[in-house]
């Protein structure tokens, strides 16, 4: 018995040291599960880091339009970054690429836009762990100051970034 949790052990620590961020890591695709609220940052198809996330109010379905409070679903691109965020840092997606654009213009709509991964609201009495408990953004996808400053280094401009339901 002992022998077989010594095993287990040793395996487990094989698998987070295998996975742990070495300095100058970059990512090659951001994977988020909104059901989940996790987002997942992976480098030639082997996951690095899994992240909590908060998103907006009202997260079910694909953002449709300005103001529904829902996060995009589909595949963008991480285009750049804004170091002087009204919410610590932030990483813009690409939303809305031309299907939403057509999708909005044939309901009558504004798709909206400025969709980021971001840090936490600098108003918000929570601390970062019990805000990320909580769906409280517009449509973006928030995580706590110390995972966007992470963040921030494994990410470069044209990372894409796949959202599912």
């Amino acid at each position: 018995m002992f022998r077989q949790l010594l095993v287990l052990l040793l395996l487990v620590s094989a698998s987070v040291q295998a996975n742990a961020i070495k300095p100058g890591q970059k990512v090659d695709l951001v994977v988020v599960n909104k059901a989940e609220a996790q987002m997942q940052v992976f480098y030639r198809g082997e996951l690095i880091k899994s992240y909590r996330i908060a998103m907006g109010d009202n997260p079910k379905g694909h953002k449709l339009k300005e103001g529904d409070q829902r996060t995009p679903q589909g595949r963008y691109l991480l285009d750049f970054k804004k170091a002087d965020s009204a919410y610590y840092r932030s990483i813009h997606i690409s939303y809305p690429n031309d299907e939403d654009i057509l999708r909005a213009k044939a309901l009558g709509i504004s798709p909206g836009g400025a969709i980021m991964i971001h840090g936490q609201d600098p108003k918000s009495p929570l601390s970062a762990e019990e805000a990320q408990k909580y769906n409280w953004t517009n449509g973006c996808i928030a995580v706590t100051n110390r995972d966007m400053d992470e963040l921030w280094q494994l990410i470069d401009p044209g990372t894409p970034i796949e959202i599912w339901p």
